[in-house]
């Protein structure tokens, strides 16, 4: 970050009036808190000149009018725990947070839905529909500490999507705030509704470029009573592949079913302790819910199933306890690669399931002909694999250049297999560079068009990919 944000820089200057227009605790120039607001997960920050912190729609709507009339750009953030500098203030400006808009306005069960403010927690949601009898089933790896209103902003993952999809699949109406500061509404509360054309499904997954959330009706579900899981080792990951497909050849739809290789698992053994990890170079995880006379049934044939592929150390729960005794493992399969002191480099690619074999075959040339050792974990079920690569002296600009082309080749050859280099994050800053490459050129330009109609100056979350 070569700047220095100051109430007394040119844009500094510009937001005074601003501040003077809401309430005192809205608007920070405090250095500190710029500092704070200047990143996310990935390696890029820029300062803002200023922070703000919106309690309401209205103050959503009179930050944006003001900025817009004056050209000062505005980058919406979340909880800025994502992964690609999609909340990075690239151009500077005002960082906009929502993390004071937190409150779950309603859960009403007999609708089947929440209407929440962006800045609630993901995990807080989950808790509070969960006492309800009901379900809320996105569950990104993050979910104790992302908002729902980032959730949107990617169209966020996760594990369960095999079975239950991502958050796309439950956002059935919202109220957002366009550039300009006017306010609309889309969709609304019912779980079918073909009124127009789909603006819920336009701002979901936009990345905070054609406008801000600021409420969502979010489908619930009825949480199902009982799960159970299957955690096994398997001698390589070509039969652990093997047995992905088998499980979906007899007819099985699992809620989750993960996968990971002998580099992940080798650093999970030093990092957690090798009883956490079975024998074998790879790893499934596979998780089941629904009622409990079928879960256990399902569990039965699952794991002899999976001894037949050749499954190695098989353990079995059921119920909640023994389900995340289980996934303990997965979920501390990122800390094990970041505790290697290697650079983590997670490229979410996603590619069509029958080519799981054929992508860490890949992935294990990239390391041969690259010197990284790469790291592919994943969820097998949906062909959202994370492909880590593992760079020593990353900020070394001869690495980072080597990096950079082990990553053209890696993305290259995801397209060519009908696959996307984002299943999760989304695009942001991190992947930028390979965007154009990703789409046809119509679809670019379809994407061009769509912003300049909706943010003719170009202030909502400047420097990003569109």
């Amino acid at each position: 970050m070569s700047r220095t944000a100051s109430p007394s820089s040119p844009i500094g200057r510009a937001l005074r009036p601003l501040a003077r227009r809401l309430s005192p605790d809205v608007l920070s120039f405090d250095p500190a808190v710029c500092m704070a607001h200047a990143g996310d997960k990935w390696f890029a920050a820029h300062l803002p000149d200023a922070v703000a912190f919106p309690r309401s729609t209205d103050d959503v709507s009179r930050i944006l009018a003001f900025c817009n009339s004056r050209r000062i750009p505005v980058t919406p953030r979340g909880a800025g725990v994502g992964y690609v500098g999609g909340c990075v203030p690239s151009c500077g400006g005002v960082a906009l947070s929502l993390a004071r808009m937190n409150r779950i306005l309603e859960i009403n069960t007999a609708d089947a839905v929440a209407v929440v403010q962006p800045g609630v927690i993901t995990g807080v949601l989950q808790a509070a529909v969960r006492k309800r009898g009901f379900f809320y089933p996105p569950d990104p790896a993050s979910l104790k500490e992302c908002s729902l209103g980032g959730n949107i902003a990617t169209n966020a993952g996760g594990p369960r999507c095999l079975k239950y999809g991502v958050t796309r699949h439950y956002v059935l109406g919202l109220e957002a705030v366009l550039p300009d500061g006017m306010v609309v509404r889309a969709g609304g509360r019912t779980h079918k509704n073909k009124t127009g054309f789909d603006l819920v499904g336009l701002f979901t997954g936009s990345e905070g470029l054609l406008g801000i959330v600021t409420e969502a009706t979010l489908r619930l579900l009825p949480h199902p009573p009982a799960r159970a899981a299957f955690s096994a080792g398997f001698p390589t990951m070509a039969k652990a592949a093997a047995a992905v497909q088998a499980v979906f050849e007899h007819g099985f739809l699992p809620c989750a079913l993960e996968i990971a290789d002998d580099f992940t698992l080798e650093a999970a053994r030093k990092h957690l302790g090798a009883r956490m990890v079975p024998e074998g170079r790879a790893h499934l995880l596979l998780e089941l819910d629904g009622q409990a006379a079928s879960v256990r049934g399902e569990l039965r044939a699952v794991s002899a199933l999976m001894k037949k592929c050749g499954a190695l150390s098989p353990r079995t729960a059921f119920g909640d306890e023994g389900c995340e005794d289980l996934w303990e493992l997965r979920r501390g399969f990122s800390e094990s690669l970041k505790a290697t002191g290697l650079t983590k480099l997670n490229e979410d690619i996603a590619v069509p399931r029958g080519r799981l074999v054929d992508l860490i075959r890949f992935a294990r040339a990239l390391q041969r002909k690259h010197g990284f050792p790469v790291a592919c974990f994943g969820h097998a079920g949906d062909g959202n694999i994370h492909v880590n690569l593992m760079a020593a002296d990353y900020k070394n600009p001869e690495v980072s250049a080597r990096v950079g082309v082990a990553l053209d080749e890696l993305f290259a050859q995801v397209l060519a297999w009908g696959g996307v280099i984002t299943g999760e994050h989304g695009v942001g800053l991190a992947k930028k560079r390979w965007w154009p490459q990703a789409v046809t050129p119509g679809t670019l330009r379809l994407h061009e068009i769509l912003r300049a109609a909706l943010d003719p100056n170009g202030i909502l979350n400047p420097g990003k990919f569109v």
